[in-house]
């Protein structure tokens, strides 16, 4: 075993980790050193870290930590079904959890979405249900019914498969990305269409879809893969109606919608699943993870329609099985936290909370539109984003806008909030618990934050 000599105060954790662990986003030009702050512990909407630094979360970890940190309920619930029973094979046998959990998310799925398959996260749920299409058009006789459309600035996860279906160009450099069954759509990005009325950009994202299955041809085009709002890709709203035109056309050319829910389900948009409720479609197959546990433990999985299931069970899959799957399926504690999380979000009124809260949220937000140096604030629910860029007067490149944004992250984390920042945006997300003041103390930082970066740029320290 290698050893390397620790700092004569005592290595910090920091350290450590830029020695020894590698990293989703690496910097591999500076691969040893410490580039990332070390968090202690967690408090409701609040992160410690190492320097005692108490920060709002305000990407909710990574649009995860529905109900917030430290709840001794979710705690208790992992430690029971640890001491009950830690481990069960899922190709062999099934757990109570599990099967508690299914029914439960039966109960709230639109329609009759009524099947659940469990998986280990948001890219193993929607590779699973990617791979669905495949063996369910191999069970009806169709090989060759194996396209998948995407959209750009989609992400849909880290999987050789979910990795291909996803549209962020800044995802693919050093990579290589099997896109030849994947064929990609137009963002519903509204500025990228000026002066375009919501109609008629709405029509052109629908032409776009009818064109695209016309040229590869229907018995190609097996799934429709879409977030109902693109959320790495810069919280993208599509217009109204848009889910629901592009579904009737699905439908038309027996062709699977995918909703990609990791983000929006488990009360982001302030219900259960945004599919139906708050975006007026019924999907095929709706996928989810991230804030089904809260972020307390590892768990995914996809909900699926009743009318899809029957077309390839029983006497009409002659013997089939359906053989994807994972080692930690339906693990038995992360269902009970599951359980318990979805328990805490229904007695503490948490969707009634976000549908409430939410338009304050937006409206705050929509506050720095005033400043010179935001380009667009947008969002839905308790996610918005706000958009940098350079003087109104002074039109900026996409990296200096993108400079513009590091450092407003930079001025945002120094005063006591995390964003996410994406590209030139820094996106909101915060835990459905946060309340009014709370979300003042977030806009009012990012205001300052904004503030600075922007008389930074006035005096030439961002080019």
């Amino acid at each position: 075993m290698n050893s390397r000599p620790r700092d004569s105060d005592g290595e910090t954790a920091e350290r450590t980790a830029a020695r020894h662990v590698l990293f989703p986003a690496q910097d591999m030009e500076h691969f040893d050193a410490p580039d990332r702050a070390l968090l202690t512990r967690g408090e409701g909407i609040y992160v410690y870290d190492s320097r005692g630094r108490r920060l709002i979360d305000g990407p909710a970890g990574m649009w995860c930590t529905q109900v917030g940190y430290g709840r001794r309920e979710i705690a208790d619930a992992l430690a029971d079904q640890a001491l009950t029973l830690s481990y069960n094979s899922p190709w062999y046998t099934v757990n109570n959890p599990a099967a508690e959990l299914a029914a439960r998310i039966a109960e709230v799925t639109p329609g009759d979405l009524n099947h659940v398959f469990f998986t280990t996260g948001g890219s193993t749920a929607v590779d699973s249900a990617l791979r669905f299409t495949e063996f369910y058009n191999n069970m009806l006789g169709r090989p060759d019914k194996k396209v998948i459309l995407c959209r750009m600035e989609g992400y849909h996860g880290s999987t050789h498969l979910t990795a291909a279906c996803s549209g962020r160009a800044g995802n693919w450099p050093y990579f290589d990305v099997s896109t030849e069954r994947v064929s990609f759509l137009s963002a519903p990005n509204i500025r990228l269409s000026p002066g375009a009325s919501e109609a008629e950009f709405l029509e052109s994202l629908v032409s776009e879809f009818e064109q695209r299955v016309a040229q590869l041809g229907p018995h190609r085009v097996a799934a429709f893969l879409a977030e109902p709002l693109l959320a790495s890709g810069g919280v993208l709203i599509p217009p109204r109606h848009y889910h629901r035109r592009i579904k009737a056309l699905c439908e038309q050319h027996d062709i699977l919608y995918i909703s990609d829910e990791v983000v929006t389900a488990f009360g982001r948009c302030g219900y259960w699943f945004a599919s139906q409720d708050v975006f007026d479609f019924m999907p095929d197959i709706i996928t989810f993870a991230k804030g089904v546990t809260s972020g307390y433990v590892p768990l995914g999985g996809f909900a699926i329609s009743e009318r899809i299931l029957a077309r390839v069970t029983g006497p009409r899959a002659k013997g089939a099985f359906f053989t994807n799957g994972y080692t930690y399926s339906g693990h038995p504690v992360s269902c009970a936290a599951a359980l318990a999380n979805m328990a805490l979000i229904e007695r503490e009124g948490l969707l009634l909370h976000v549908r409430t809260l939410s338009p304050y949220f937006q409206r705050q937000l929509g506050t720095l539109r005033e400043l010179p140096n935001v380009a667009d604030v947008r969002g839905i629910g308790l996610v918005g984003c706000v958009e940098c860029g350079v003087d109104a007067q002074v039109p900026g490149s996409p990296e200096l806008n993108q400079a513009i944004a590091r450092r407003v992250d930079r001025y945002c984390f120094d005063l006591g909030l995390i964003v996410r920042p994406i590209g030139s945006m820094c996106v909101l997300s915060p835990p459905l618990i946060i309340t009014e003041r709370q979300i003042d103390d977030a806009v009012s930082i990012l205001r300052e934050a904004l503030v600075r970066a922007h008389q930074d740029w006035q005096r030439g320290d961002i080019r």
